[in-house]
């Protein structure tokens, strides 16, 4: 299992600051022989009634040399265990978290905001100081 992402605190206490239940972490994805660790899941309930939401989050620092390659491989990650989860647990919406200011200087690029449309990432942006969720972009 991978280590822990060095926002992961920052967005758990955002998601449960924001009604949210952790319900694993970390999230394990199983299938046939694949054996894989997403950062968390969790879910919020829209009435008693009601199944909630249920959600899988992968958390990204973008905080190498090169923002394009933290984003090649955190594109890649997404899309392997959004297909994964879709085939076991299709429920689940996949979620990538990241800083608001890596949101507002990496991703507001034309190629990445292109790139993330096409593959249909759905993005948690966070204020990691306040531990707050500024944007959900679906």
């Amino acid at each position: 299992m991978a280590a822990k992402d060095i926002y992961h605190e920052a967005v758990k206490n955002a998601l449960i600051k924001d009604n949210w239940t952790i319900t694993s972490d970390p999230y394990k994805i199983k299938y046939k022989d694949a054996e894989l660790f997403a950062d968390l899941s969790a879910e919020k309930p829209i009435a008693a009634e009601q199944n909630g939401r249920k959600i899988v989050v992968e958390i990204k620092s973008f905080i190498s040399p090169s923002l394009m390659r933290d984003f090649e491989l955190a594109l890649g990650q997404y899309i392997l265990y959004r297909n994964l989860i879709n085939l076991t647990e299709p429920e689940y919406q996949v979620y990538l978290a990241i800083k608001d200011s890596v949101y507002e200087n990496f991703f507001q690029r034309d190629s990445i905001q292109t790139v993330t449309k096409l593959n249909q990432v759905l993005l948690i942006v966070v204020d990691t100081e306040k531990e707050k969720i500024t944007q959900w972009i679906n």
